[in-house]
């Protein structure tokens, strides 16, 4: 049942103001984005560092190199936080110019995109280095 204007007469505007917006997490959406967009600041160039030296060699050399700890981590890191961040900005954009049965079926091909490239990348390179 819809409250109405009388529910919140001992509010001030500011106190019904205050809060992490209507869909109670939109805080926590902006800090989410504020962070994977830090993470990536510094992920993508240690992943282009370690990616750039073993572009164009051999298969054999590209299995031994990324059989070691960092350029694997890195990879998979640069994998995992570049993909949320996609995902997570096209729900945004989806959110704000979408309504109704299209708003949820492209938010849900969103997820799904987001998450079978996730799932793709990380085997990929578990199969690469196993």
């Amino acid at each position: 049942m819809p409250e109405t204007p009388s529910d919140h007469s001992h509010l001030t505007n500011r106190k019904r103001a205050e809060g992490l917006g209507s869909a109670k997490r939109g805080t926590e959406h902006y800090w989410g984005m504020i962070q994977s967009s830090v993470g990536l600041l510094i992920l993508v160039p240690l992943f282009i560092f370690t990616f750039g030296p073993i572009l164009g060699e051999s298969y054999e050399e590209v299995v031994l190199y990324y059989s070691r700890p960092f350029p694997a981590i890195v990879a998979a890191l640069t994998i995992v936080v570049s993909w949320l961040h996609f995902k997570n900005g096209a729900q945004t954009a989806i959110e704000d110019y979408l309504r109704g049965t299209t708003r949820k079926v492209l938010i849900m091909a969103v997820n799904a995109v987001a998450y079978v490239a996730i799932a793709a990348g990380l085997f990929a390179l578990v199969a690469l280095v196993l």
